[in-house]
């Protein structure tokens, strides 16, 4: 078996240093590093940069205007419930203000029913009261006659002579007065 030895030619000598790392190459390498750099700063300065910032100011703009409408929207969502407050307070208000008006009223209404009917009742009672004076009175009458009759009947069971009526309702008249 034969072997075959290649090598690949590196560009550089074998036994050299590393290019980046030879001090031979390091003027040439800050040289361009430098150009490199200016060039990267002048495009990040003149192109990139005001983008980002027009970007940021843009967005800052539209965070404060979000805010400012967030702010309105409180605003006026606290001034309509504090007006909803307000119409419910003069709401409860009224309500009161209706039930009051409506118990005066009815508590009116039905004190003039209880005053006429009081005045019926009054009435009803006058007019028994006078019944029974004259049932009273016809019973009192009823009781003078029964009670002549009564002493009529025993002073002639008594006696054994016969009273007139009259003269017995005289005598129970003198007893009575």
């Amino acid at each position: 078996m034969a072997t075959t030895e290649t090598t690949e030619s590196t560009g550089h000598e074998e036994g050299g240093a590393f290019p980046p790392l030879d001090s031979s190459t390091f003027p040439s390498q800050l040289f361009w590093l430098a150009i490199f750099f200016a060039a990267l700063y002048v495009l990040m300065s003149r192109l990139v940069l005001p983008k980002l910032a027009a970007i940021i100011a843009s967005r800052k703009g539209q965070i404060d205007g979000d805010l400012a409408r967030a702010q309105a929207l409180k605003d006026e969502t606290e001034a309509a419930l504090k007006a909803y407050e307000k119409s419910l307070a003069d709401a409860r208000a009224n309500a009161n203000d209706i039930a009051r008006d409506t118990r005066a009223k009815v508590s009116g209404e039905i004190d003039a029913q209880q005053a006429k009917v009081d005045a019926d009742l009054a009435a009803k009672i006058k007019a028994g009261e006078d019944k029974i004076a004259k049932a009273k009175a016809k019973a009192m009458e009823s009781v003078h006659d029964i009670a002549s009759d009564s002493a009529a009947d025993i002073v002639s069971q008594l006696t054994g002579t016969k009273v007139l009526k009259t003269a017995a309702a005289k005598a129970v008249a003198a007893v009575k007065a």
